[in-house]
């Protein structure tokens, strides 16, 4: 008996769940997914009062920063590998882990929300190396990083 492909879809409402829902972290900073495209994906969060990191200045906690664009680039990287392999009827997600992030900050985190980008450079057998990118509301670049991960 041939086993049925799953969509595509199924696929990625699966992803929306694990990284939504699922991943405890990632509920506490509120992100969603915007879109899955395997050369751009996003995620998106809105500002709230506990990710502030500058009371005075009512700005975005830099470490929240650093951690949106490391899970944006790990989404990335899920992205690229269910473009590269199409889905069967057993899903399995690749298991990651982060091996280097550098972030630039460029701007203070102002804004009503933010969303991050992120494009995989290279996705090697056991190494990926991703380029990520978060703009605020208004569309101006608060930071970018770049990041490699063991995947496995």
């Amino acid at each position: 008996m041939a086993q049925a492909r799953t969509s595509r879809h199924a696929v990625q409402q699966q992803m929306r769940r694990i990284f939504e829902e699922i991943v405890p972290f990632n509920r506490v900073l509120g992100l969603k997914v915007v879109s899955f495209d395997p050369k751009a994906p996003r995620v998106r969060f809105d500002m709230r009062p506990e990710l502030i990191g500058n009371p005075s200045r009512q700005i975005l906690h830099g470490g929240v920063i650093s951690a949106v664009l490391d899970v944006a680039a790990g989404f990335a990287i899920h992205c690229a590998i269910l473009d590269r392999h199409p889905p069967q009827a057993r899903i399995e997600f690749p298991k990651m882990g982060t091996v280097d992030l550098r972030v630039d900050y460029l701007r203070p985190g102002r804004g009503r929300h933010f969303e991050a980008t992120a494009r995989v450079v290279r996705l090697g057998n056991r190494i990926a190396v991703t380029h990520m990118e978060m703009a605020n509301d208004a569309g101006e670049l608060i930071a970018t990083g770049s990041a490699a991960y063991v995947v496995g």
